[in-house]
């Protein structure tokens, strides 16, 4: 039997878990403009779809006080991003290089 392959190369998850309570979490931190700003820049590249990237939303990571986070599988490297300057590096560097991005690992 062959291996099965993964559909996508790169597989982005963001936390946009929102805690009903107040408490912390990855949405206080602008995780959702951020979501929305990656899937752009993604497909403005030309870098969704099948045999490429796909950014998702996920919720709650259970580490609410490192955020904002994303996970990219099939990795499963975790980074934490401040700005849209942080997420351009990711998608230059992770995304397009294959090089992790030391200074945002979570």
């Amino acid at each position: 039997m062959s291996q099965p392959s993964n559909y996508y190369r790169h597989h982005v998850f963001f936390c946009l878990n929102v805690r009903e309570d107040g408490a912390e979490c990855c949405t206080n931190y602008g995780a959702d403009a951020a979501f929305d700003y990656m899937k752009s820049r993604v497909k403005a590249l030309k870098l969704n779809g099948k045999d490429k990237v796909r950014i998702n939303r996920a919720g709650c990571f259970d580490r609410c006080s490192e955020g904002p986070l994303l996970v990219v599988y099939p990795e499963a490297i975790w980074y934490r991003y401040v700005d849209n300057e942080d997420i351009d590096e990711i998608i230059e560097s992770h995304l397009l290089q294959g090089k992790v991005v030391e200074r945002l690992l979570a």
